[in-house]
């Protein structure tokens, strides 16, 4: 069994003792570097073609990369997420795609709220008059009209495992919760006290908007100009989904025209962009984080473990273990 860690030039170096720990005996791990910015991959196409198994995160399986492989069985995602593939063609191909369920759902909850408070009560710009400017002053912040988070409404794009935790916290702040998830049972988000309403709704109603869900043809660009029109609240959006559920230009110009208050993003567009130009940059009201809302050790351990069990458990025929299977190879 030949088992591929497909990593990106950031990610090449990480710890990878977890999925070594969880290495099957006789069983070989190898590393594949995919770069985006490069014109020659040669060495992660040579490195992919005889795996059994790839291990992966965020490089992009396409029919290239899916037909360069010749005995793969499954893919398995170090995340819930599962972009960064062709589900379709692996499946026509007969290569299983599975991601997890939980692993980091406190982790980036509780990073949705920090990053949300961080903004709502000013807490960047206070810190650099105070560290930078050595000026105690606490009206440095009245331009930017700070108002009570009790009683504002925090709207959910996504009440799947981490949106419920985040309406959860955000209860506890007595923010009032609403969410759009056509795909959620009603009953999950009436126990919460969640108000379930249509995108639109979300869009107008909403002081404080917080994206979770995963990325598909449907949602890519969701938060484009046309939702940024509808928001009649003008709030800060939270992205802790999926880098392409805004459109990166489109936000920058919303936040021009003054359509909403502040971003506060865990991830663009690019899984590894280059942020030499990034418009998106030197805002004091835009947080930009490197992907690290679910990390903490715990976290990071559970990622390896449990993507290294999957495909495992997959290879060896122990369906019912496979914690996700995402497309219908088995059918």
């Amino acid at each position: 069994m030949k088992i591929v860690l497909a990593e990106v030039p950031y990610t090449k170096d990480r710890y990878i003792g977890v999925e070594q720990e969880c290495l099957p005996e006789g069983a070989e791990l190898k590393i594949a570097v995919f770069d985006e910015h490069s014109d020659d991959n040669s060495a992660f196409y040579k490195e992919i073609e005889d795996a059994d198994i790839i291990i992966n995160g965020y490089v992009y399986f396409g029919k290239k990369e899916i037909d360069a492989m010749k005995k793969c069985k499954v893919i398995s995602f170090q995340s819930t997420g599962y972009n960064e593939v062709d589900l379709k063609y692996a499946e026509e191909k007969g290569i299983a795609v599975c991601s997890i369920l939980d692993y980091c759902t406190q982790e980036t909850a509780e990073n949705t709220m920090a990053m949300m408070l961080t903004l709502l009560r000013g807490i960047r710009r206070y810190d650099r008059s105070v560290q930078v400017d050595h000026n105690w002053d606490y009206l440095v912040a009245k331009d930017m009209h700070l108002k009570r988070i009790a009683g504002q409404t925090l709207g959910i794009a996504g009440l799947g495992r981490i949106g419920q935790s985040v309406a959860r916290k955000a209860q506890g702040f007595d923010m009032e919760v609403i969410a759009y998830d056509p795909f959620l049972p009603p009953e999950i988000a009436e126990k919460l006290g969640v108000k379930l309403v249509d995108f639109d709704t979300l869009l107008a109603e909403s002081d404080v908007i917080s994206i979770h869900m995963n990325l598909t043809g449907d949602n890519y660009h969701m938060f484009n100009k046309e939702a940024f029109k509808k928001m009649k609240k003008h709030p800060i959006i939270v992205n802790e989904g999926r880098g392409a559920l805004i459109c990166d230009d489109d936000i920058v110009w919303a936040l021009d025209e003054g359509l909403i208050k502040g971003a506060a993003l865990d991830m663009l567009e690019s899984e590894n962009p280059d942020l030499t130009d990034c418009k998106l940059l030197g805002r004091e009201n835009v947080l930009l984080t490197p992907h690290c809302g679910y990390y903490s050790e715990t976290s990071d351990y559970l990622v390896a473990k449990y993507s290294m069990d999957n495909a495992i458990n997959y290879y060896n025929g122990d369906y019912d273990k496979v914690k996700v299977l995402r497309n219908n190879v088995l059918k």
